[in-house]
């Protein structure tokens, strides 16, 4: 009996932990890491505000757990194209669209995890996320370089380049008014894939 009544407490925390992740989440797509309150995400999620607290914390906590449960997903995205198979040249070129693509879909979640000043929590956690993008980028650069697609090159410094280029191209379309930003945004897409592509290949 003790072990059932521990799994039922096990499986009740969880469900309230996703509950309140689920609010923040949205909390954070619809107004950035600003617009969220510890009282408010309570409320929403249908808590105390000391049941959340006993959950996460403080806010930089409940923070960083979003942050780090929605990159984990982007990440994922993009390993799948990376681990897909066939010519590494449309792999990275795929890959690089996605994210692009991704980011312009949901400027107000994408700004706030590429660009909205954070606690230092959150802050290292968007080192981990940039780091796991340069890493899967990585790898498709060195399948390149095995196949002979790409030239020989440095590959952590040109992912790592990649990574960088990704997100200071987004930043202007990102910080714009939501109803621009939701437009057909396909030659910016193209221009940043171009980039990088040319980067890594050497050909303009």
């Amino acid at each position: 009996m003790a072990y059932r009544a521990t799994e039922k407490t096990r499986k009740h925390k969880e469900e309230v932990q996703h509950k309140i992740l689920s609010v923040a989440r949205q909390t954070v797509a619809e107004g950035g890491f600003a617009a969220v309150h510890m009282s408010s995400i309570a409320a929403a999620a249908g808590l105390a505000t000391g049941t959340l607290y006993r959950h996460f914390p403080s806010k930089a906590d409940l923070m960083a757990e979003v942050f780090r449960r929605v990159t984990q997903r982007e990440v994922l995205v993009m390993s799948e194209i990376a681990a897909s198979g066939g010519a590494a040249a449309p792999r990275l070129t795929d890959a690089l669209e996605v994210f692009a693509r991704r980011a312009l879909q949901s400027p107000v979640l994408a700004y706030a995890l590429i660009f909205e000043p954070v606690d230092t929590l959150v802050d290292r956690e968007r080192l981990v996320f940039r780091r796991s993008y340069a890493e899967v980028l990585g790898l498709i650069v060195e399948d390149g370089i095995a196949s002979g697609e790409f030239p020989a090159q440095n590959t952590a410094v040109v992912a790592n380049c990649m990574v960088g280029a990704l997100a200071e191209s987004l930043i202007g379309p990102l910080a714009d008014e939501p109803t621009t930003t939701t437009g057909d945004r396909s030659a910016d897409i193209q221009a940043i894939v171009s980039f990088c592509l040319n980067a890594v290949t050497g050909h303009p």
